[in-house]
């Protein structure tokens, strides 16, 4: 037969220490809540700067996993009403914004179009540069060396070894 427990066993003991806590958190001041507050700040940062690369994704690919879960689980009528939410709170902030904010928002914008095309220009540009190298590679051993030395561009490339 098992011993009995004595005492405060399990849910009873957590269900104590977080009364215990509400009851610290009504009488504490703001300064003392303050501190608490700083020292569990300070607290994440240090874990934060101890925790590898390695711990860091590991820690973001199971925040992602559990959103996409979450979001599995919803029904259309709960995405819906996300989703609803989500665009009242952008035009709420939207017409509180000044002018000032609107302008920097749109800026902000911008710049980061111009970004994303830059990137795909240099993309672009990147795949173009490994053709030709590629191209001269190939082409180097059937066209005379002097030509070969002599290209320097894709078009001037296509020129010769494709005239009109």
């Amino acid at each position: 037969m098992p011993k009995r427990k004595r005492g405060i066993t399990g849910d009873a003991a957590s269900r104590r220490e977080a009364i215990r806590k509400l009851e610290r958190k009504v009488v504490e001041t703001d300064e003392e809540r303050s501190s608490r507050l700083s020292t569990m700040a300070q607290r994440g940062q240090d874990r934060r700067a101890e925790e590898t690369e390695e711990q860091r994704n590991s820690e973001l690919s199971g925040m992602a996993e559990r959103g996409q879960e979450r979001k599995a689980e919803e029904t259309e009528e709960q995405r819906n009403s996300r989703l609803s939410d989500k665009a009242q709170r952008g035009q709420q902030r939207r017409a509180e914004e000044t002018e000032e904010q609107r302008n920097s928002r749109l800026s902000a914008m911008l710049q980061h179009a111009r970004e994303r095309r830059l990137n795909v220009i240099e993309g672009q540009n990147h795949h173009q540069i490994q053709t030709f190298y590629a191209a001269r590679t190939v082409l180097y051993p059937i066209v005379e060396e002097t030509t070969v030395e002599k290209w320097t561009s894709l078009s001037e490339m296509r020129r010769v070894v494709f005239p009109a």
